[in-house]
């Protein structure tokens, strides 16, 4: 009797093991079966934002479900990206990041970066990073800017959005060339930042042509200078001041869809063919070249090179300006 017991165990077992090993496949063969979570890690309005939204609808044509999109600010995105880790790796909670997750570990921030998500899609790359400062500052240059910081230290107001995002980077670079003296004021993101530049809140701020060009092109904030070698639609650039910075770019903050890397192989595919239709789209392109964003449309492997390379280089142009917290050697990340 026991014998004939232990064999229907073991009978049963096996069954409850092929059924369990079958049933990622079946999962992945039916996703989508509901609707999608998408987590922002930035607040409304900003550029990761406006991209996200921008691009959702298309991929949403292509898998034949909607995709419902949430804000979670915070800790420079780490607040976002940590709830995503916590759900299932089941496809149905997507990540809608950008380049700060990809400094986590070198700014002890957190002890998770992109290693542990898949790129689904590489949407865009903002390379055009915009000096912008509140309309009624006198400013007519970065040149006029960066003397009045440093005639009268810590009196103007910058916008800072945490560690490892455009505005800090650009302040590490413009600080590993000269004097910087300014009041950081921190905010969740883009957003809220260029309400605040537009009510007087804060006077400049360091923000791609993604998010800030709208608003330039409105007379609602002005543009005095662009983080580049050659002028931006008459915008100068910024090395005609600082020469140096020419060594650092061009470089750019980016938006991208990602999963849990322990999401199944078929769902991650389906992703990716339904976000890379949602790139191709020639509405989606206008908008966002419109806003002087450089569309990539990168799934996959491409997708993976890209932030390898790009986590290459802003991480160990932190560890040559003395703003690395950890060193990317002894984390793996190799020297460009």
């Amino acid at each position: 009797m026991t014998v004939l017991r232990t064999r229907r165990q073991l009978a049963a077992w096996a069954v409850a093991a092929v059924a369990a090993a079958a049933a990622p496949a079946a999962i992945a063969q039916n996703y989508p079966e509901r609707d999608v979570s998408a987590i922002i890690q930035w607040g409304a309005g900003g550029g990761t934002d406006v991209a996200m939204r921008g691009y959702a609808p298309y991929a949403e044509e292509a898998l034949g479900k909607k995709i419902v999109m949430q804000n979670k600010t915070g800790g420079s995105g780490a607040v976002g990206a940590a709830f995503v880790l916590q759900q299932p790796a089941d496809g149905y909670t997507l990540l809608m990041g950008a380049e700060p997750q990809a400094l986590f570990r070198v700014m002890d921030l957190a002890e998770f970066d992109y290693k542990e998500f898949y790129p689904i899609n590489i949407a865009a790359i903002a390379s055009n990073i915009l000096v912008v400062i509140n309309k009624d500052k006198p400013w007519k240059s970065f040149k006029e800017l960066l003397a009045d910081v440093q005639a009268n230290p810590n009196k103007v107001k910058q916008y800072m959005a945490g560690t490892g995002t455009v505005p800090f980077t650009v302040s590490a670079m413009i600080n590993s060339q000269t004097k910087w003296p300014v009041t950081n004021v921190p905010f969740d993101g883009d957003g809220p930042a260029l309400a605040a530049l537009q009510g007087g809140h804060i006077d400049v701020g360091f923000i791609a042509s993604g998010a800030s060009m709208e608003h330039v092109r409105a007379g609602r904030i002005k543009a005095i200078g662009v983080l580049s070698k050659t002028a931006y639609q008459g915008i100068a650039p910024m090395t005609e001041t600082l020469p140096g910075l020419e060594k650092f770019i061009p470089w750019g903050s980016f938006y991208g869809v990602f999963v849990r890397k322990e999401t199944p192989d078929p769902i991650k595919a389906k992703l990716v063919a339904a976000f890379k239709k949602a790139g191709e789209n020639p509405k989606y392109r206008e908008m966002m070249e419109g806003r002087g964003v450089t569309m990539l449309n990168l799934g996959g492997a491409e997708a993976q090179d890209f932030l390898d390379k790009w986590q290459s280089s802003t991480a160990w142009l932190y560890q040559s300006v003395g703003a690395a917290k950890k060193d990317p050697a002894t984390l793996g990340i190799k020297k460009p």
